[in-house]
């Protein structure tokens, strides 16, 4: 399951300043462009009811409490004002003459007051919604926001009351309609969107920069942590980081140099100890082969002699020899190994054909008849013969101790690299026993741990082949069967180290 992509921290933390400096922004700037708006329009609301109510008061008392459309239409003329429109209802009736032509303000005439040519717009009766013509009608003051001609007009309803003798007061039955243009205020709310949407996005950048400033604070000592476990993982263990500040970077970088100087001791420790055991090794084979030369040369006499021996002493003779020939084997593999391991191993290269080669190392240990061969002619290299021997011998007796037959060695070839493949068809390798196959003395099962071998011959393979600069590698066949793969250059270094 592949993870899913994300985003990087650097990302994260700039997407979180500006979401933040966003809601913010829209919160400050929201809330204070609702507060300004409905001070705006209050405001105005206010001043227009109080207007319209002191022009009402002075054309008191009514001269007939049924008045016609001329009496309406000079009720309507007094209540228009210099920046409004009004008209005067009684019943079905209703004020027919426009009211005087009011000077036009100084920003130049509102759209919805005069017509082009200077002539004065009728107040138009359909613009007084029903809802707002019943609450005048009741007697109370009502106004309403509403958008007549594509602009935006405060109408304000006033019912005109009789006041009686006793005092008390009663609908006359006329109402007074005064439309107020508020483009004006609307220019400045809009103004206030704008210079909230300007404040919101010089914050947007500012939170931006901010971040950049923050990131970059943060980053540089993790970047700077990463790159040194980079340096760590490589191998180079003196890596350490720059302590900055008291701050929790600073704490993870001081922890971060004591693994790594702890993590250095450990690791100049395991060194110390496997050159040490390498070099015993190294000096005990060494010191095991004058010994054994003798004990060879008994062993050979003993051989000789087994034949003619009484039968437990010839059986005890042969085991001698046999297990003489293993130790004499585990101390050359022993010796071999640690060469390769001080750096001494060196190749000694030469012309050869590998259809020749395979043939002699097969003819030698008297395998021709065992396995099947499919080596094409006239394919030379020039390697190391006898370190190629040992790999071949290695691969092709494990296939026939530990697999089943047939056994094939096949050969492939191109400009620059030789393939040797060793297959058996057996039940092929368990898939955890893969990895190990070429770990020094690994056996695949307890079974095996006294089976013929030192449990160092894949070992020994694989570092020729590297030593050829080449590759030794296993797998299992799909049909069954283990397939060892040797890929060597056809021209292997030299002792110098060049190539050829």
């Amino acid at each position: 399951m592949t993870p899913r992509p994300s985003l990087g921290l650097r990302a994260r933390l700039l997407f979180a300043f500006a979401l933040l400096c966003v809601v913010t922004a829209a919160a400050v700037a929201g809330g204070s462009y609702v507060q300004a708006r409905n001070a705006i329009l209050q405001r105005t609301q206010d001043a227009a009811v109080q207007a319209m109510n002191s022009r009402l008061e002075a054309i008191y008392p009514l001269r007939s409490a049924a008045p016609g459309r001329e009496e309406l239409d000079e009720i309507a003329a007094s209540a228009a004002g210099q920046d409004s429109l009004a008209v005067a209802v009684h019943g079905e009736t209703h004020s027919s003459l426009p009211p005087l032509s009011p000077p036009p303000p100084p920003s130049g005439p509102e759209p919805g007051l005069q017509r082009p040519g200077g002539k004065v717009r009728l107040f138009d009766v359909g613009v007084i919604s029903p809802g707002l013509r019943q609450v005048v009608a009741g007697g109370l003051t009502a106004w309403q926001r509403v958008v007549w001609q594509g602009n935006p007009y405060l109408v304000i309803g006033m019912p005109l009351l009789i006041i009686e003798r006793d005092r008390t007061t009663r609908v006359s039955g006329i109402e007074v309609y005064t439309a107020r243009s508020l483009l004006s205020e609307q220019r400045s709310i809009d103004e206030l969107a704008a210079r909230a949407w300007l404040i919101g996005g010089a914050a947007l950048v500012f939170a931006v920069l901010l971040a950049s400033l923050a990131t970059r604070g943060v980053l540089g000592p993790v970047r700077e942590l990463g790159r040194a476990a980079r340096l760590l993982g490589e191998g180079e263990l003196r890596t350490r980081v720059e302590v900055r500040g008291s701050d929790e970077l600073a704490d993870v970088a001081r922890t971060f140099n004591d693994a790594a100087a702890e993590l250095e001791r450990l690791v100049g420790q395991l060194r110390e100890m496997e050159a040490d055991a390498r070099r015993f090794v190294a000096d005990v084979s060494h010191e095991l082969r004058t010994p054994l030369a003798a004990l060879a040369a008994v062993a050979d006499v003993l051989e000789e002699e087994a034949a003619g021996l009484p039968d437990p002493a010839g059986r005890a003779a042969r085991l001698v020899s046999q297990e003489t020939l293993n130790l004499t084997a585990l101390v050359n593999d022993l010796i071999e190994i640690s060469r390769f391991d001080s750096g001494v191993a060196a190749l000694a290269p030469n012309e050869v054909d590998m259809a020749e080669l395979v043939g002699a190392t097969l003819r030698v240990r008297g395998w021709p008849e065992r396995v099947r061969t499919e080596v094409p002619p006239g394919v030379t290299a020039r390697l190391d013969p006898r370190r190629v021997d040992v790999i071949l011998a290695n691969l092709v007796g494990n296939a026939l101790r530990h697999g089943e037959p047939p056994v094939s060695v096949r050969l492939g070839a191109d400009p620059h690299w030789i393939t040797l493949e060793v297959r058996d068809h057996g039940p092929g390798l368990d898939e955890a026993v893969l990895p190990h196959v070429f770990d020094r003395f690994y056996k695949a099962g307890a079974a095996r741990t006294r089976s013929e071998g030192s449990g160092l011959g894949l070992a020994i393979a694989r570092e020729n082949a590297r030593l050829h600069r080449g590759d030794l590698t296993v797998a299992n066949a799909p049909d069954g069967g283990a397939v060892f793969t040797l890929r060597l250059p056809r021209r292997a270094a030299d002792p110098d180290g060049g190539l050829e």
